[in-house]
């Protein structure tokens, strides 16, 4: 799935996410972020359609929540969400 960078599931959806990206992925070095509107203490920037993320690089990145978040189809097709979101959301996400 391609991420068009609207923020949406950085600020809605639940997740587990790296407190210290320097010690990586260690279960003492998760919590757990509840959405609610609040961005993800990694995400960048300010402007929906182009956030991005400040631990995507990471080599353990692959193994994270984040990561694994998919939709049903082609793997290069754009996220449906993020389609939406930029087409259809007047406030920022």
């Amino acid at each position: 799935m391609k991420c068009l960078r609207c923020g949406y599931c950085c600020k809605n959806l639940c997740v587990v996410v790296i407190k210290d990206p320097k010690l990586g992925l260690k279960e003492d070095n998760t919590f757990f972020h509840n959405g609610n509107g609040k961005p993800c203490i990694h995400l960048l920037g300010e402007k929906p359609g182009e956030y991005s993320c400040a631990i995507h690089n990471e080599k353990w990145y692959k193994e994270t929540p984040c990561f694994a978040h998919d939709q049903v189809g082609h793997p290069d097709a754009n996220c449906r969400t993020g389609e939406y979101m930029l087409k259809n959301m007047k406030e920022k996400v």
